[in-house]
């Protein structure tokens, strides 16, 4: 019995620190947000489903802890989940920052600390408490403890950058802000900017206030001429507190969309909350909005804000790219602004949304006085931005990489550049549609579908079960042939299904990818 007992708990601990693991990677994915995370783990019923609280009510049911039977029935049962968990390989990994070591280190200490009291004062419950301390809120209560510390650290952290940025009041810095096109617009504007500035921008997804807060405090050096900073939110007063710390004098919106309408509410709380940007530039400074965004134009206008405008379909706009010509290799265009045309701009950029893009950064760098002739030889060598309707080619097969889209807008454009591809091969399409949407949700995923039908793909494969009935529904709404739509469980499973069908001269699409939160 003392080596059954032994042997439980080595493979107790085991399952513990897989099913501790798990929990915090999908807290660090919901953005350590604990309303986000219980209202994920609602939506993927894990409160109900997971197998440790099957082993809990077991356990107190029963009420045969200590006898060796129910200790290696348990026992095998936690060692084949540990297994299957260390075994699946997630596209988002738990990353070890700092703060994550501090909440693994604080429910390891809690749970060492409460099962030692029980196994002291009231032995017989001790399976049923062990079994309980694997539960996920576990790391929701280890959080709640190190909300102090964490607090007082990133005060710190803040105040760090924020006389870093004092001490160099010639910086130029400019806010990106946007449902959609932040990064691919912060990508172009750096490169086009360099031309003439020593130029900093926000690595990667770096476009929260700690995101901020680290670029600065890692990377702005005293040579630095101008800093952009790629502004993201998931509710009200994100892009505010990021003003706050930075104080920008040019901000960019680049479209108001109905990204996270779980948490803004509705669309006008959405444009509220892009344009506290605009509303921190201080006295002559340069706000510049896409008005090809119809809620961020009627926003502007219904609050009488005076700023430059940028478009391609609206006629109005302070800056509009022109004479577009798309070809596989390059697309050419031209940009009217007060009258006068400065054409003769040539990019290897795909897709309408990215020369808004191109033409929002084109309009700052004017402002900034980087010469017709330097824009134009810096558009020329933009790169493609990874996962953002970049195109590759493998093996003769076409790959349309815009897996970071995650808006209808932006998926409409993607579906463009797909059905004029000239090609003789197929054209696929992967895509788990959209989510956080909130209400408009399911009606989004619907007109997705609906476009998908009217795009000329060959094959569409419907990735996750969140938005597949949706989707689903679009497309035969669309007339799309039910027997070229294949629902699967993951982008692993539909690889398995697209690779032996692929030939050269075929083109796939890949819309969206989500995270590992959603199932």
């Amino acid at each position: 019995m003392a080596l059954i007992s032994h042997i439980f708990i080595v493979v107790w601990l085991v399952y513990l620190w897989a099913t501790m693991r798990y929990s915090v990677q999908m807290f660090q994915q919901n953005s350590y947000r604990v309303e986000r995370y219980n209202r994920w783990l609602k939506q993927s019923g894990e409160w109900r489903m997971h197998p440790n609280m099957v082993a809990m009510l077991s356990a107190i049911l029963f009420k045969v802890a200590l006898h060796w039977g129910t200790l290696a029935v348990f026992g095998v049962w936690m060692l084949i989940i540990a297994i299957s968990e260390f075994a699946i390989k997630y596209k988002l990994p738990v990353v070890y920052t700092m703060r994550v070591k501090r909440l693994i280190a604080t429910r390891l200490i809690l749970t060492a600390a409460i099962v030692t009291l029980v196994h002291i004062y009231a032995v017989e419950y001790t399976l049923t408490v062990m079994m309980l301390l694997t539960l996920d809120y576990w790391t929701v209560i280890a959080n709640a403890i190190n909300k102090p510390l964490e607090a007082a650290i990133t005060r710190w952290y803040y105040n760090d950058a924020k006389r870093m940025l004092r001490s160099m009041p010639n910086l130029k810095i400019i806010g990106i802000t946007g449902s959609f096109g932040k990064t691919s617009t912060k990508h172009f504007l750096y490169r086009i900017l360099s031309e003439k500035y020593n130029v900093l921008m926000t690595p990667g997804n770096f476009n929260t206030t700690l995101g901020v807060v680290r670029t600065v405090r890692e990377h702005l050096k005293p040579h630095h001429e101008v800093f952009i900073v790629e502004m993201g939110a998931k509710q009200r007063g994100d892009i505010k507190e990021i003003c706050d710390l930075v104080e920008p004098q040019m901000g960019i919106v680049t479209s108001v969309g109905e990204m996270h309408l779980e948490t803004f509410g509705t669309i006008e709380g959405v444009a509220q909350t892009k344009f506290e940007l605009i509303d921190a530039l201080p006295a002559g400074g340069v706000g510049v909005v896409n008005i090809d965004s119809e809620a961020a134009r009627r926003y502007m206008e219904q609050n009488n804000y005076n700023v430059v405008t940028y478009g391609i379909e609206s006629k109005t706009a302070d800056y509009r790219a022109v004479d577009v010509v798309y070809s596989e290799v390059e697309t050419r265009f031209a940009v009217e602004h007060n009258g006068i045309k400065d054409d003769n701009y040539v990019t290897h950029i795909l897709g309408r949304g990215n020369i808004l893009n191109i033409t929002a950064a084109l309009a700052v760098a004017e402002a900034m006085g980087v010469g017709v002739e330097a824009r134009r030889r810096a558009v020329k060598q933009i790169e493609q931005v990874e996962h953002r309707l970049s195109m590759r080619r493998q093996g003769g097969i076409t790959i349309l990489d815009d897996a970071y889209n995650s808006n209808p807008t932006g998926a409409k454009m993607a579906l463009e550049v797909l059905a004029g591809f000239t090609t003789e091969g197929a054209r696929y399409v992967v895509t788990p549609g959209f989510v956080e949407m909130g209400a408009k949700q399911y009606e989004n995923n619907k007109a997705f579908g609906v476009d998908i039908a009217m795009s000329h793909a060959d094959r569409v494969y419907v990735v996750n079960e969140v938005n597949r009935e949706a989707i689903c529904e679009g497309l035969r709404e669309g007339g799309y042939p039910e027997e070229r739509v294949a629902t699967v469980a993951s982008f692993s499973e539909a690889m398995a299904d697209l690779q032996p069908r692929l030939k050269i001269g075929d083109v796939v699409l890949y819309e969206n990818d989500l995270p590992d939160s959603f199932k």
